[in-house]
């Protein structure tokens, strides 16, 4: 018995085909207890049903044995140990509707995980022709567990596999899902002013379009765009008429702006997003390098790399949108401005990334364009490739580095 156990783990693990394992466990049972016929099934509960995935000896045996169960008889072996099988107990236990005689077998060992039932190991004839006795039972009840414990994960393995496969589709259309239904948010959230028309939207296309040049995964990806379309719910209970003032705002006005970051995290904080990281983009868009920013005043070591997109982004469509106070930006003119505040205010390599996509646009060589439709990409490749050369030497010279 030592000696099985110790041969059991390794035929259980090994990295090969199931089959070959199934064989290589019943053959060491049947060794164990000196059985010369004997089959390994596996049970499922969708129909009630014991499939066999090995068998050895019997002279008679299909490629693979079925036999149907009724519930008496999924609860018998879901609550029985080894059990001795003659012409009169067999019934107790298996059903005669499948493609297999129940009375070619001598023995059954249920297989639990738990109280699970997970399969069942049945003996046919020992050799001499002996009984099985207590002694094998005991045993057998043993071996029993982790042979349940190898069927059971192979069964996980088998539905995770299918799961994953069902799971990946599911998982598409419900990206399209939150997609729409975020687009429809940030719509929502957008109409408090007419300046701010499109805004929400444009920036989860941008911080996407930052995120990949970057070479985020598309579940990043697709969090940065979500994040985007919600970086500003918190304005929601914003006054109206502040977003339209020409004038500057007064201070208790510009706290009211601030504080539409805390209550937006208020929001969502507490909302189980496929993508964990919207919170902290919600809170943290203003936040800026050196530590200027609103509402928590983080340095860029103290906020994650998705909130440091969104900031770009947000600021790229502030800049190039019209305002009540001010007229909008040239594309050109933005990214001079970006650059000037990096890295003092913002990540160099999210703006590196922004220049990326920008020059893409300028040579097109971008598929689905970058920028805005609305907006005119009034730069050349050669001024975008000096813009990202100063970007490069401010971040690396020393003189700008943030401490």
């Amino acid at each position: 018995m030592v000696e099985t156990l110790a041969d059991l783990g390794p035929e259980i693990t090994a990295e090969r085909d199931f089959p070959h394992t199934a064989a290589a466990t019943l053959g060491l049972v049947m060794q164990t207890v000196g059985a010369r016929e004997g089959a390994l099934f596996i049970f499922s509960d969708r129909p009630a049903m014991l499939s066999s995935v090995a068998a050895s000896g019997f002279s008679l045996f299909p490629d693979t044995a079925v036999i149907p169960l009724l519930p008496k008889h999924v609860h018998a072996l879901s609550t029985a140990g080894p059990q001795p099988i003659t012409s009169r107990t067999w019934e107790n236990f298996l059903s005669s509707n499948g493609n297999i005689a129940p009375e070619l077998f001598r023995c059954i060992v249920p297989l639990k995980v738990g109280s699970k039932l997970v399969g069942v190991i049945a003996l046919g004839r020992r050799e001499a022709d002996a009984q099985y006795d207590l002694e094998e039972f005991e045993g057998l009840s043993l071996l029993g567990h982790y042979v349940g414990l190898g069927l059971q994960n192979h069964s996980l393995s088998q539905s995770l596999e299918q799961r994953i496969s069902d799971n990946l589709r599911l998982l598409a259309s419900l990206h399209n899902f939150y997609d729409h239904t975020l687009h429809a948010f940030a719509s929502a959230i957008d109409m408090k002013d007419p300046h701010l028309h499109g805004h929400s939207m444009r920036v989860g296309r941008y911080a996407a379009g930052l995120g990949e040049a970057i070479g985020m995964t598309e579940q990043e990806v697709a969090g940065l765009r979500a994040g985007g379309y919600l970086h500003d719910i918190g304005k929601v209970t914003v006054d109206k008429y502040i977003f339209s003032k020409a004038a500057a705002l007064e201070p208790r006005e510009f706290r009211e702006v601030m504080d539409h970051t805390t209550i937006g995290h208020q929001i969502v904080h507490g909302v189980q997003f496929p993508w964990p990281q919207i919170p902290e983009i919600v809170r943290w868009h203003h936040e800026r390098a050196d530590g200027s920013g609103y509402p928590d005043r983080l340095r860029i070591d103290e906020v994650s790399l998705p909130v440091r997109i969104v900031a770009v982004a947000d600021t790229l469509d502030a800049m190039t949108s019209e305002r009540a106070y001010r007229p909008s930006l040239s594309v050109g003119e933005a990214l001079s401005e970006l650059v000037r505040l990096t890295p003092q205010k913002y990540d160099p390599s999210v703006v590196q990334a922004l220049l990326i996509q920008v020059r893409r646009d300028a040579v097109g060589r971008n598929q689905t364009t970058f920028l805005d439709d609305n907006l005119v990409c009034n730069i050349a490749a050669p001024d975008v490739d000096h813009l990202a050369a100063t970007v490069h030497h401010k971040a690396t010279s020393g003189r700008f580095l943030l401490t």
